[in-house]
């Protein structure tokens, strides 16, 4: 069975968009009309690979991503689904990988999911039972025929056909968290995940270290950057680090607010800094971008889409419009001052000593 967005993540010679959808809480509310109305005027014109849809977003409840995801597939568009670990044990994950191996849903972006904070009278409890790598683990076996035991000997499944993609924040501020990240990133894809999409932030060095630390690992995965078309509203949330897995230091907000001032409260700008991050990373050599914002309209992503293409020539003159370090963060790559990136000489750490002296030099190109 044909998987567009598959082909299209596989394939280097395209640049995929993803456009991330949030279902909402409710049935018939007018969220949900509103993400399938999105839907339909994305699948009518044909420029994004996979729609993506969360799974109970800032840990309250909504209507479920599997479902929602088998009624975009109806529309002709590709769901890419946000599978998370936080409110099912075990067995519950393996009946919706059941549900939607059946409904013909592959795509899944596997993740721990955010914190349950709030549900029906009360504070919901968390569960956890596996985390992202032990569910890539058992896609992975789904994908191969899953066996265990039976009455009369070993059962054996069909093979399912998933096709699963994880998580991984290049914007930790201290070394330890850093490093943590990128070791469970080699375990997600050690335990099967295919393609890996970054989280939220603003600084282009770390886009690009995370793309450069694939590449010294010799991890043959697809990429994709995180793009979140930015409000003042949502900025200060992140800067007070009210969102997790989402980065806005001091210096970014204030050039937000300083938009605030301008005639479209910002509008414009918002597009432009989406466009031209969209313009680096396909520079870079990403393998795609995952859009995201909240209220965001079909015609915003389309225009991000037509404005970033068109800088793409330029990327390397529009690193240093994100420039927003964490005051004393770490960074895995030392800084190439030519390009404002990074070079492919690792930072010195504490207590390893480095006796292999590198050239600090980078190649735009996308063979990163």
């Amino acid at each position: 069975m044909e998987n567009r967005f598959k082909e299209a993540l596989l394939n280097p010679d395209a640049f995929v968009v993803t456009w991330e959808l949030v279902p909402g809480r409710g049935a018939r509310e007018a969220a949900q009309e509103k993400t399938i109305a999105l839907a339909e005027q994305a699948a009518l014109a044909g420029k994004i690979n996979a729609l993506t849809l969360t799974d109970n977003p800032g840990g309250t409840p909504a209507m479920s991503a599997n479902f929602m995801g088998g009624e975009i597939l109806k529309l002709g568009v590709e769901p890419l689904i946000h599978f998370t670990c936080k409110d099912k044990n075990r067995n519950s994950i393996e009946s919706e990988l059941y549900a939607l191996d059946r409904a013909g849903v592959r795509n899944l972006l596997i993740m721990s999911g955010d914190y349950p904070v709030s549900g029906y009278q009360g504070r919901p409890s968390p569960v956890f039972d596996l985390d992202p790598v032990h569910i890539l683990q058992l896609v992975t076996d789904m994908n191969r025929g899953i066996s265990y035991p039976g009455v009369k000997g070993e059962i054996r499944h069909k093979p399912s056909d998933f096709f699963p993609g994880a998580v991984v924040s290049p914007f930790k501020a201290t070394e330890a968290e850093q490093m943590a990240q990128y070791y469970k990133l080699k375990k997600k894809i050690e335990a099967g995940a295919q393609f890996i999409v970054t989280q939220l932030g603003y600084d282009a060095r770390k886009f690009h270290e995370v793309l450069l630390f694939i590449k010294q690992g010799g991890f043959n995965i697809p990429l994709v950057g995180n793009i979140y078309v930015l409000p003042y509203g949502a900025a200060k949330m992140m800067n007070r680090n009210a969102l997790p897995g989402s980065v806005v230091t001091d210096k970014l907000l204030v050039e937000l607010e300083r938009e605030q001032n301008s005639q479209d409260k910002g509008a414009g700008a918002r597009i432009l800094r989406a466009a031209r991050m969209y313009a680096i990373m396909k520079g870079m050599g990403f393998a795609g971008v995952h859009i995201g914002g909240h209220n965001l309209k079909y015609e915003q992503v389309e225009e991000v889409i037509r404005q970033g293409e068109a800088l793409v020539p330029q990327w390397a003159d529009l690193v240093h419009y994100f420039d927003y370090p964490i005051p004393g963060g770490f960074y895995y790559f030392e800084r190439d001052p030519e390009t404002g990136l990074n070079c492919e000489k690792t930072t010195a750490r504490q207590n390893t000593p480095s006796d292999v002296t590198v050239e600090c030099s980078y190649g735009f190109s996308k063979a990163v």
